[in-house]
């Protein structure tokens, strides 16, 4: 399929492989490939304008934030550059940078300093075969069977227990419900909701896919030293707000205790929902861990967690700690039957909670992680930038001078080095100033592998003459 997309003055001659049906997932990817292939063949030389990413959705029949993503990830991959104001133009035309998929393989980058990922060379592969050797020995027949629309008892008591011992949760077994990771929880969530939900200026744009692929939309409120700005909820037209309290992704910051008592009180003056997404609470390295917002209102927040960040994101195990009111919808939300996620590692994940390993495991982590941590502040301290969130997490803020990011994140795609750019967290209706930025993963690479990734970054920074 080929498709003309008038830019001004002149065209744009976009070559797409696969026919475009808006809200059908995979249309962002062929947009991108067909951007990048225009880039890469020469047809769009560096320098090139293209059109607002309104104008491109309608000349091609998609929902404008498709566009607007695609733009997006293709800035973080080093192809273009944008510039609140100036528009978005092709930056590079180089071989493909980290983050370019290739039809029908992956890309592995030589350096993985990608955030929100663990080591998943230090999964407990020998306890986990021993957790299931012994589920599976225990386990009543009728586990076998599709069971309970909220998951396996045993990991819903395991994780009411723990959820309450290490973060102050308020919850118990029959008001959890298992899910295949927080994004799914994201997705039942705005289908039980419905209508606009208000998300942090900067955070995760995959929440905002979620909850628009769920039919529901997005409305940014701001962020400051404090964290999110939650006097801006009043008068939102807003059925509930999205938070990351405990540890703000990707700036690092807790919720002041002041904000965390005024978002609960709108919640029930304007009897709304707050979803307390706390997507590394077991990390905390400077400070005591700051408990779960859900704690203060169990009937007005919903605590979403997984194992993502703590054990592997391929295992897809994340859990819901919801009011009592909200469970039966979020069930039927789901379709009324636990098929979301594996039964074998429910019951693994319960045993393997229960006996201690998992606690063990993050202790072993945790120390692990903040050595990483430590080394690459040190080596990041001659340069031109300031490192933001380092007292929790598995990744920190590197905030850069004025227009050099999309100079940074060229150079790394070309130097094989897996990050994120703090432009594509960033809302597109934000109201906030933009900022500069590389958000860095300390915990993805094995450990005989990180050396060598801080270095090769390092090289990135100075040759960006940071």
């Amino acid at each position: 399929m080929v498709s003309w997309a008038n830019s001004g003055a002149r065209d744009l001659h976009l070559e797409l492989r696969d026919a475009l049906i808006p809200g059908v997932r995979g249309a962002k990817d062929t947009v991108m490939a067909a951007l990048r292939d225009a880039a890469r063949s020469g047809r769009l030389p560096p320098g090139t304008m293209l059109p607002a990413s309104r104008t491109l959705a309608a000349d091609l029949g998609l929902a404008r934030n498709t566009v607007a993503d695609a733009y997006a990830e293709l800035v973080a991959e080093g192809w273009f550059a944008s510039r609140q104001g100036a528009g978005t133009w092709v930056l590079n035309t180089a071989a493909p940078p980290i983050g370019v998929r290739p039809r029908g393989r992956s890309v592995t980058p030589v350096h993985n300093l990608m955030p929100g990922s663990p080591d998943v060379s230090e999964f407990p592969r020998n306890q986990w075969i021993a957790c299931t050797r012994r589920a599976l020995t225990a386990a009543p027949n009728e586990a076998l069977h599709m069971g309970d629309p909220r998951g396996r008892v045993e990991l819903r008591s395991a994780m009411a227990d723990y959820l309450a011992r290490a973060r102050g949760v308020r919850t118990s077994p029959e008001s959890i419900v298992i899910c295949a990771g927080v994004r799914h929880g994201v997705e039942l969530l705005t289908r039980v909701l419905g209508g606009q939900i208000a998300v942090e200026a900067y955070g995760l744009h995959l929440f905002r896919d979620a909850i628009t692929a769920a039919g529901g939309s997005t409305v940014p409120i701001g962020v400051d030293d404090h964290g999110a700005v939650v006097e801006e909820l009043e008068g939102l037209d807003v059925v509930g707000v999205l938070l990351t309290p405990a540890h703000h992704n990707p700036l690092g910051m807790p919720l002041h205790p002041a904000r965390r008592a005024a978002v609960v009180e709108w919640a029930r003056r304007a009897s709304r929902v707050v979803l307390d997404d706390d997507y590394d609470g077991e990390f905390r390295f400077d400070r005591q861990p700051v408990g779960a917002l859900q704690a203060l209102d169990p009937g007005r927040v919903v605590y979403l967690g997984s194992v993502s960040k703590s054990l592997s994101p391929a295992l897809r195990l994340g859990w819901l700690a919801l009011p009592e009111t909200m469970v039966d919808p979020v069930v039927e939300a789901a379709g009324g039957q636990q098929f979301s996620v594996d039964v074998i590692n429910q019951l693994t994940l319960a045993e393997f909670v229960a006996r201690g390993y998992y606690d063990r495991h993050i202790r072993r982590m945790r120390g692990r992680y903040r050595r990483r941590r430590d080394a690459l502040v040190q080596a990041l301290a001659p340069f031109d930038v300031d490192t933001v969130g380092l007292a929790a997490g598995l990744n920190l803020l590197v905030t850069l001078p004025d227009g050099t990011e999309a100079e940074v994140m060229r150079r790394a795609g070309e130097a094989g080095i897996a990050l994120t750019g703090l432009s594509i967290l960033r809302h597109p209706d934000a109201m906030t100033d933009e900022r500069d930025g590389i958000v860095v993963g300390y915990a993805a690479p094995p450990e005989h592998a990180f050396g060598s990734a801080v270095s090769a970054l390092c090289e990135v920074l100075a040759a960006s003459r940071l």
